[in-house]
């Protein structure tokens, strides 16, 4: 049975700190480009985009980068728009990255955004303020004696 915490797209096995290495490298070449506004495609003219993860395979041949535009509007559109234009990315993120092999760049949105959005709302609404509220009292008590 699979564990459900670990099956969503950012699971997967521990990664090796040279995959975490060059994906930061990666992540911060893709923001220097995104921030520079070379992009031709008018779905990505004048929009904000955070990557707020890049992910390499284990033989670093492929990179998949989680973003996530600014108010977290129309997000369908510019992954696809950021797909279009991967090939411009990859070469413009080659081109600043000292790297031997550039990995392919795919692009997903980032849902992490909106599973805190949930949890938050969760732990606000009132019934589980209540229970909150109860242990917080309960170990007030605990404390007192």
């Amino acid at each position: 049975m699979a564990n459900r915490r670990n099956s969503g797209q950012r699971a997967g096995r521990e990664r090796t700190q040279r995959q975490l290495r060059v994906g930061e490298l990666i992540r911060h070449a893709l923001v220097e480009t995104l921030m520079r506004g070379e992009l031709r495609d008018p779905d990505l003219e004048g929009v904000s985009i955070t990557v707020s993860e890049v992910r390499v395979s284990p033989d670093l041949k492929n990179a998949t980068a989680f973003i996530m535009p600014l108010g977290g509007k129309e997000v369908p559109r510019i992954v696809e728009a950021l797909k279009r234009a991967a090939p411009f990315l990859r070469r413009q993120v080659g081109a600043s990255a000292t790297m031997r092999y550039m990995p392919a760049l795919s692009f997903v949105a980032d849902e992490a955004y909106e599973e805190g959005a949930k949890i938050d709302a969760l732990l606000r609404s009132a019934e589980i303020s209540q229970d909150l509220s109860s242990v917080y009292v309960d170990d007030e008590d605990d404390e007192g004696r």
